[in-house]
């Protein structure tokens, strides 16, 4: 089993890994692969709604970053955790960018499997970035894995970070719940407990 974290801060060794450092060693004690993508401060483009992606079999028309690689790498994990620093009360613009195209392009490949939104912040506007990184999996018949909090740290750098002990108990919790759920998705697999995928309804009003 593989996780696969995504660091949507433009510092690579900043507040955002630490805490998606502390979820990996849970991960890796309890015997699951992790990879952390840097997105570094390389541009992301916004997705345009070209629909082109759909006629490419899932793979967006604009290959000038990692999107395409990241969706390839997906398919190949199981689970997904998204971590971002807070920029006035949302998540990085980068990550935004990405979760979009990502989600857009390469839903399927997310789709049934768990994913889990960090962030880190000075101090507020964390629960807003919460809520708009995990809209993304509600809407992709994704499990949600939380923790015994709110998934945030607190500080203004990686030294504060680890001083902030309930939101690094925080981070430890969401691998150890990440972890419990993917051998229990994994038990059911075993035992013929599939996901029972439906045909969308989409309802237009304006007509």
């Amino acid at each position: 089993m593989k996780v696969l974290l995504i660091n949507g801060s433009n510092k690579t060794n900043g507040c955002t890994y630490t805490a998606l450092n502390e979820i990996t060693k849970v991960l890796n004690s309890e015997g699951i692969e992790t990879e952390i993508i840097q997105l570094g401060s390389t541009p992301i483009r916004d997705c345009i709604g070209c629909g082109k992606c759909r006629q490419n079999g899932g793979k967006c028309v604009f290959n000038d970053d990692m999107i395409n690689e990241i969706i390839e790498k997906a398919k190949k994990s199981d689970g997904f955790i998204f971590g971002s620093p807070v920029y006035y009360a949302h998540p990085s613009g980068r990550l935004l960018a990405l979760l979009d195209r990502l989600f857009y392009a390469g839903g399927s490949a997310f789709a049934f499997k768990p994913g889990a939104a960090i962030v880190s912040a000075r101090r507020a506007g964390t629960t807003s970035s919460l809520d708009a990184i995990t809209k993304h999996f509600t809407i992709n018949n994704m499990p949600v894995v939380s923790s015994n909090y709110w998934n945030m740290v607190h500080g203004n750098t990686p030294e504060e970070v680890m001083q902030d002990k309930e939101g690094l108990q925080i981070m430890q919790v969401v691998g150890k719940n990440m972890a419990w759920l993917l051998k229990c998705i994994e038990a059911g697999k075993e035992k013929g407990i599939v996901p029972q995928p439906v045909d969308k309804i989409m309802t237009n009003f304006i007509r």
